[in-house]
């Protein structure tokens, strides 16, 4: 038995090659497959099976990309009624691949279809070696089962039972393999690990060690992560079948003037990926900014409308590329052009620009400390915002200014403020869009402004690969 494991950074996605002599399965594949037949070539292994555990509701899945590509089997739980062909599996379901026999325990929690497989090496022994769970048992963590609002309560009594009286029976060495890692919003507090094994979980897993299951319940269905916007959208898209990424627009660069004419149609946004330095400095008016060296899918696939064609802001042709892969992870699938040259070309074309000045930590405390009538609002989680935060902020997640806007006045300056500035310059570009001109950046976040000493070190923000809620 052969398992290799590829890992999408932002999204905090697992995905694996499990194989045997000569031939492999892809378990929970992402969008743009090419990794998986790279992989299976250097291993002279053919692509008979593609598995999915459940629907997944923060990526589009590469399931259809990678079964026109290999001509595999593509296995999808019965209960999800998923409308493009496949295998229809249930619990005590069984395949085989090659000496790797495959059972399937059904086990809802998270979602109401989601499956387990369970992996035995009948060429060395009958015991269960390992587990693709999905987004049931991470490291550390379980699956949230608050994403369906209506049936949450029964959704986490389910899980409980798909825990306690499934998972938890295998043997203590059985190895589990998670769908996704610490930074996703599937879970709550996942470790930075990316495997573990049944054993290890069982006594150390803090969702796992509550016995009660009035408890547990409790636990899983408050105050928890919110949900980004594409959570149900991606669910939807991975029931029906996902576009082929061959049949997706490429970004076409645009010159100056005709992006601009381009951009004044009514389906078409403009979405800046620089750094938030480089858009502070100038951007096109009504932009929104989602820097890439953030949380890029998670964000683009939250705020930027869906039904929308994208025309991007970036330093250059490769990034153009790439930020097509990134925001088809999540279903942001129109990107029809970015602009040729960047912002230079269009300063040269005489276009207007908008800006958003930057104060850097011992400024924004001079401004606090002065008391000018600066309105500081916090972006941040819930959770960070918990941990530390400065004294009168307001705190209104970045997300959600898309309509709490209205709970700000556009008369009075407003600072605002986040990690490290990454979401802080979204948030920005987000009240800028509604008309806010008195608008501040705070350069380095909360990072910065503890690092200065005007506040206690945030305990969220310093754990490099912990279970923070996005980092950035």
């Amino acid at each position: 038995m052969f398992v290799q494991q590829f890992f999408v950074p932002g999204l905090a996605h697992s995905s694996y090659l499990l194989g045997s002599a000569a031939t492999c399965a892809i378990i929970d594949p992402r969008r743009d497959i090419g990794i998986y037949l790279e992989a299976a070539a250097a291993m002279e292994m053919k692509i008979t099976h593609i598995l999915q555990t459940h629907l997944h509701a923060d990526f589009v899945s590469g399931y259809l990309d990678l079964a026109e590509a290999t001509g595999a089997v593509i296995v999808m739980p019965k209960s999800a009624h998923c409308a493009c062909p496949h295998q229809a599996v249930a619990e005590g379901d069984r395949f085989r691949i090659e000496d790797l026999e495959i059972s399937v325990l059904e086990t809802p929690g998270h979602t109401p279809e989601h499956i387990t497989y369970v992996v035995r090496d009948r060429a060395r022994g009958p015991e269960a070696v390992a587990i693709f769970c999905g987004d049931t048992l991470f490291v550390g963590d379980v699956g949230r089962p608050d994403l369906f609002p209506g049936i949450a309560l029964e959704l986490a009594g389910k899980l409980y039972g798909s825990l306690h009286e499934k998972l938890l029976d295998l043997p203590p060495f059985c190895e589990v393999y998670p769908a996704h890692g610490a930074g996703s919003l599937c879970g709550r507090a996942m470790g930075a690990k990316r495997t573990s094994t049944v054993g290890y979980e069982k006594l150390y897993n803090s969702a796992l060690t509550m016995a009660d299951r009035d408890t547990f319940i409790a636990s899983l269905t408050t105050d928890m992560p919110e949900a980004p916007d594409h959570f149900s959208r991606c669910s939807d898209i991975n029931r029906r079948g996902p576009a082929l990424v061959w049949t997706l627009p490429m970004p076409e660069p645009l010159a100056p003037k005709p992006f601009r004419e381009k951009m004044a149609e009514q389906d078409v946004v403009v979405l800046d990926i620089r750094s938030y330095t480089a858009f502070s400095g100038q951007h096109v008016p009504g932009a929104y900014h989602i820097d890439k060296g953030g949380n890029f899918s998670t964000f683009a696939g939250w705020v930027l409308p869906p039904d929308k064609n994208i025309l991007l802001i970036t330093n250059d042709d490769a990034e153009a590329a790439e930020a097509a892969v990134l925001l088809r992870r999540v279903g942001v699938d129109q990107v029809v052009g970015y602009l040729a040259g960047g912002m230079f070309e269009w300063a040269k074309a005489g276009f207007a620009t908008d800006h958003v000045p930057l104060l850097s930590a011992p400024e924004l405390q001079q401004r606090i400390t002065c008391g000018d009538g600066l309105t500081l609002v916090d972006v941040r989680a819930a959770g960070e915002f918990g941990a530390v935060h400065v004294d009168g902020a307001l705190h209104i997640p970045a997300p959600e200014l898309r309509t709490r806007h209205r709970e700000l006045d556009p008369n009075r300056d407003i600072a605002l403020v986040c990690s490290t500035g990454h979401r802080s310059s979204l948030a920005a570009s987000l009240l800028k869009r509604q008309g806010f001109t008195r608008i501040w950046n705070v350069a380095g976040g909360m990072t910065g402004f503890n690092a200065a000493g005007f506040a206690p070190e945030c305990p969220l923000c310093v754990v490099p690969h912990g279970p923070r809620f996005l980092g950035k």
